[in-house]
């Protein structure tokens, strides 16, 4: 009998990022800040790649644009500064944005183009704040580009309005006057519904009804939330000051977290994430610990959940699942397939903040010790052709990878599921567990569907071939 490993091992292979490219996250922020305009600013294959990945979303109307450097620009020959404003008086002129978002690329990387010298200048010209976000391929996984959208706008989150006082007493007048001729029984309850806390601002981009769900499981406990960054719209930046409580909901936003703490001087709640039912207590759990609040109502909660989620256990229940990385979700999807039962021999991942990620990975470890399930080994940085080796000896029942590797490793009889679709479903919460279990099994309800069907031996035969 092999002994298990005590603590989780990390390794790390110095492999290629097999991601997208981070210039993506235009695709679900354009469309979670509604007042943005995003001008992508790099070659053709940007564009190519843009009008590729985000051509499914044709029916709606797109607020990002193409920036294309042609060899002019490249050889410095044609002048930055004239070009960019051209193209932001257009933007302007035509959608009139209250931001304009500028992504740098790969190229501008190269090149040593000075966007940031650039920004302030043109902002001050235009009259639209210009927010520049360096997303490129060379250093982050595909993301971590919301990442570095989301620090940029830290920065520019406004401290307590000079008007914050104004608009208080403005809002006491309204409450006086919607809550005239109720009993002061009533007013109190009403008034109560929050604990007195510091502000708590969340980060971290989320479809709007999975951020009211959130907000109501804290609002549950007392807690308020102040602020969301990014907002629904720039306008309404949530205000940051010295001393402010923060908290991330996806595990992607260190860059965003260093930011708060030390630009803003805010205060980082190091809780796992919101990803499962376990997550989901778990964070909540630790604001509540931060703010002196005893949690209430989360074991009937968290047992409801897992009660409703029976017919997807026994499926994965005693399967084993391994990670390629890609999206840097897989350390709170492993913790919650391992809580579902699932064994988990290797979890691959693109890029590994263990400082900001130190309350989940504590959370995986102690989930596979109550589950009784072997530590996964960690890998950073992964070599493919390494891991495929492995996956070819351990011969796991599902593997969780980049597009690129999926189809291979399904013609070699491997079930496979795409990490991105976990990246665009909503996965956070509660209720929203349903939704990754249902990705999850798939790919083995097709296959056992396969088998009633009897079309197991030509599947296996076509995976011969």
């Amino acid at each position: 009998m092999i002994a298990q490993p005590e603590a989780l091992n990390f390794e790390c292979e110095n492999g290629n990022y097999h991601t997208f490219c981070p210039i993506i996250c235009v695709a679900w922020l354009y469309q979670k800040i509604e007042d943005s305009f995003f001008l992508v600013i790099g070659t053709k294959t940007c564009g190519y790649f843009l009008q590729n990945a985000m051509g499914v979303m044709i029916f709606a109307e797109p607020r990002y644009a193409m920036a294309e450097l042609e060899e002019g620009d490249i050889s410095a020959q044609l002048n930055d500064y004239d070009e960019l404003k051209r193209l932001c008086d257009q933007i302007k002129r035509d959608r009139n944005p209250s931001v304009i978002v500028w992504i740098g690329t790969c190229t501008t990387e190269i090149i040593k183009m000075d966007l940031e010298g650039l920004a302030p200048r043109l902002e001050a010209e235009i009259g639209i704040p210009i927010v520049v976000a360096r997303a490129n391929g060379l250093d982050y996984a595909f993301t971590q580009g919301e990442d570095t959208v989301l620090a940029a706008m830290a920065a520019r989150c406004p401290d307590k309005s000079p008007l914050a006082e104004v608009e208080k007493n403005e809002r006491n007048a309204i409450s006086k006057l919607l809550n005239f001729g109720r009993k002061k029984e009533d007013v109190a309850i009403t008034e109560s519904e929050y604990t007195e806390h510091p502000p708590l601002v969340l980060f971290g981009s989320l479809p709007d009804p999975v951020v009211t769900q959130l907000t109501l499981e804290l609002k549950k406990q007392g807690i308020k939330v102040s602020g969301w960054l990014p907002a629904k719209r720039y306008t309404e930046l949530p205000v940051l000051e010295e001393g402010y409580y923060v908290s991330g909901i996806n595990p992607f936003l260190s860059r965003t977290a260093t930011t708060l703490m030390r630009r803003r001087k805010c205060k980082l709640i190091g809780a796992p994430f919101p990803i499962g039912p376990d997550g989901t207590r778990a964070w909540i759990e630790k604001i509540c610990s931060v703010f002196g609040i005893e949690p209430k109502g989360l074991d009937e909660r968290e047992a409801q959940i897992w009660a409703s989620l029976e017919d997807y256990l026994q499926l994965i229940r005693g399967k084993s699942v391994f990670f390629m990385g890609d999206n840097l979700l897989e350390i709170s999807l492993a913790r919650f397939l391992v809580r579902c039962g699932m064994t988990v021999p290797e979890i691959g991942i693109p890029y590994m903040d263990k400082r900001y990620q130190a309350a989940e990975l504590a959370l995986l470890e102690k989930t596979c010790h109550e589950m009784g399930a072997p530590l996964p080994k960690i890998v950073e940085k992964p070599d493919n052709y390494n891991q495929i080796q492995r996956i070819k000896e351990i011969k796991p029942d599902l593997v969780i990878t980049g597009m690129a590797h999926a189809n291979p490793l399904e013609a070699r009889g491997i079930n496979t599921k795409w990490s991105v679709e976990f990246t665009f479903a909503q996965i956070h919460g509660f209720t929203n567990a349903r939704d990754i279990l249902e990705l999850v099994t798939r790919p083995l309800r097709r296959n056992n569907s396969l088998k009633d069907l009897g079309w197991e031996k030509l599947v296996k035969e076509e995976a011969k071939v």
